[in-house]
């Protein structure tokens, strides 16, 4: 796990070192967020549970001109209903029972920063009004109160839900959904982005290690390759739990196969490749092929040691045409 793999989109992603990933999809998702970070427009960012979506919020703001100004975060799935409203935008007192002083809301807050409104899927029709509001007039009122307060807020959202779906089932309102959509990011999961995974498991390794004090030294290849293998349903989140497990258990020395969790190697024999899912804007096939490609070079370069000649004939290829790849797929 010590080769460096480069991409075209290299000076994008260490712009966002917060975020692991040199796969050709990430480097998209990089150039896309270099783009939206330097505009000061409302932004979507989805993506199954675990892909990052926060992380990528954030990463967001802190390259933005607003960076310098709060990032205040909430979690509309994490909040119920009644309560949500006064969490977003405050209240005065007297407001409601219980309601002794009164409170300043994350809008008011954030000030003029950004507001990151996590899993907006969730938000009720009646808060989805007043939201359209602030993302319209810039300003809202307390509850209780009569006076609006005006605000200058970036909006960043995010949800693992298809809001176009929840559009035509009658739960989002489609005058919300056409103005958050202005600029949309989408995160791929891991089993789109496999060449990352030796990078992923290297970075919380060395996290895990140092927040523990263990010596984990490392993972052997067919831990590797079962890792590999493994379509993560739980995305990034997944794979950092269960490198936080191996370290703990661990303690020290190199990490194998039969320190894997079972459900890592229920699946190793029917494996066929990465899953791949078509969405209905449709994929990019010489994307899709190249990915995978890579992947495959990468793990034959880390099950051989990176070692071309044996990398080659685990591949059925030609020493040359292998040195060619790499080169093509800018792997060091």
């Amino acid at each position: 796990m010590d080769g460096l793999i480069e991409d075209k989109n290299m000076n994008d992603s260490a712009q966002f070192p917060e975020i692991i990933g040199q796969s050709a999809v990430m480097g998209d998702v990089f150039a896309l967020m270099k783009k939206v970070a330097s505009s000061d427009s409302t932004v979507v960012i989805t993506g199954e549970s675990g892909t990052g979506k926060g992380l990528a919020a954030r990463a967001i703001h802190s390259n933005s001109k607003r960076k310098y100004s709060p990032f205040v975060t909430i979690n509309c799935g994490a909040i119920p209903h009644n309560l949500l409203e006064s969490e977003l935008f405050g209240h005065v007192k007297g407001a409601f029972t219980g309601a002794t002083t009164s409170k300043q809301g994350k809008f008011a807050r954030a000030g003029d920063g950004a507001v990151f409104l996590d899993e907006i899927g969730d938000m009720s029709p009646e808060l989805q009004v007043k939201l359209l509001r602030v993302l319209e007039e810039k300003e809202f009122e307390p509850v209780g109160g009569n006076d609006p307060v005006h605000v200058d807020v970036r909006v960043i959202a995010a949800t693992h839900r298809n809001l176009e779906e929840e559009v035509l089932k009658g739960n989002f309102r489609h005058d919300l959904y056409y103005r958050l959509y202005v600029i949309p990011v989408a995160l791929p999961p891991l089993r789109l982005r496999k060449s990352d995974i030796p990078l992923l498991i290297g970075h919380f390794l060395n996290f895990f290690n140092q927040r523990n004090q263990k010596q984990a030294a490392g993972i052997n290849d067919d831990a590797l390759a079962a890792m590999i293998k493994y379509p993560w349903p739980g995305n990034v989140r997944e794979l950092k739990n269960v490198i936080e497990r191996l370290v703990v258990l661990k303690e020290e020395g190199i990490i194998t196969a039969e320190d894997l969790p079972e459900r890592l190697l229920e699946n190793e024999d029917c494996y066929k490749g990465p899953e791949v899912e078509i969405s209905d804007d449709g994929i990019c096939l010489n994307t899709a092929v190249n990915e995978f490609e890579k992947a495959l070079i990468i793990q034959s370069l880390e099950k051989t040691k990176w070692v071309k000649n044996k990398a080659a004939k685990l591949l059925q290829l030609n020493r040359t045409t292998l040195v060619e790849k790499i080169k093509r797929h800018h792997i060091k």
